[in-house]
């Protein structure tokens, strides 16, 4: 036969995969180690939706959404901002309750009530660093 001009087809396989490595692919995308581009690579998935129609069908997040994947932050990121919001809020409680025992302690009252756990564990606290509470301040009658 003559060379016609038609280039050699070769016919793809369809693959089936099973269950477990549907879910193992569905997982990692999820946990964020792979994208669903990458997890294709990587196992030699030869569909192009593949992964995306496994992320819809198996997967636990919310994959309808037209946002990128790229634009959200890996777990691991979103946990150290966590992390740092968790720290930054903790100071500035510190700083709150210092100021309340300075007022408490220059204007003689007591704002914090001593009723409180929360408070109380603010006033525990702050045993080491002067009076324990402000009405020890006071002069007595």
């Amino acid at each position: 036969m003559s060379n016609t001009g038609v280039k050699d087809y070769c016919k793809r396989t369809q693959k089936d995969y099973s269950l477990a490595f549907k879910l193992q692919v569905v997982d990692e995308v999820e946990k964020g180690h792979l994208t669903w581009k990458q997890s294709q690579q990587k196992y030699g998935i030869q569909g192009r939706s593949t992964v995306l129609v496994w992320l819809r069908k198996h997967g636990s997040l919310d994959w309808s959404s037209k946002t990128p994947m790229k634009k959200k932050a890996p777990p691991k990121t979103y946990i150290a901002q966590l992390e740092a919001r968790i720290r930054q809020l903790e100071q500035e409680k510190q700083v709150l309750n210092r100021a309340i025992d300075i007022a408490d302690d220059m204007l003689h009252t007591e704002i914090r009530k001593k009723y409180l756990p929360l408070s109380q564990q603010a006033s525990d606290q702050r045993q080491g660093e002067g009076p324990q509470s402000p009405s020890e301040s006071l002069p007595k009658a």
